[in-house]
C-alpha cells in the first residue's frame, strides 16, 4: 500500500465492548508469548460476518472497508497477516489492498481496513492469520 493512502482513525471501542473482549482474553506471559505459541485465523465476508475461523470470537463491519475481528486470546504481541480473498474456495476476488493492526483498546482484537487498488475505502472479503 502506498504511503499516500489515508488510513481511517479507529473508532473508539465502547466500554462494554472493551470489557466483553477483556473477559475473553487469555493473558500472555511476562515475556509476551503464551506458554505455547498459537495460530489463529478468520475468514470474513465483505459485510463483516464471520465465515469460519479458529479462535475467532466475533467480527463486525464498522464502516465502509473498516472491520473489527475479536479473538479468544490476547494478541498484543502477535503478528497479524491479512490478505484480500473470497470467503469460498472458488473464484477470483476483486483487486484491492488491506491494512491490519491491533485494535486500539481491545487486546484480543484486530482492526482491518480494505481498499480498492486505487486506494479508496471499499468493502472486501479477507483472510486473517494471527501468530501469537
Amino acid at each position: 500500500m502506498s504511503e499516500s493512502k489515508q488510513l481511517a482513525d479507529q473508532p473508539v471501542a465502547s466500554p462494554e465492548a472493551v470489557a466483553a473482549a477483556a473477559a475473553l482474553a487469555v493473558p500472555a506471559t511476562l515475556y509476551g508469548m503464551p506458554p505455547t505459541a498459537q495460530l489463529f485465523f478468520a475468514v470474513i465476508n465483505s459485510n463483516g460476518s464471520l465465515v469460519r475461523g479458529f479462535g475467532t470470537v466475533s467480527s463486525s463491519r464498522l464502516g465502509v472497508g473498516i472491520y473489527e475481528v475479536v479473538f479468544s486470546h490476547d494478541l498484543t504481541r502477535s503478528a497479524y497477516i491479512g490478505t484480500i480473498g473470497l470467503p469460498g474456495s472458488v473464484g477470483a476476488s476483486p483487486s484491492g489492498e488491506i491494512a491490519v493492526v491491533g485494535r486500539a483498546g481491545v487486546p484480543n482484537g484486530v482492526f482491518v481496513q480494505t481498499f480498492t487498488s486505487a486506494g479508496a475505502p471499499a468493502d472486501r472479503a479477507f483472510h486473517l492469520a494471527i501468530a501469537s
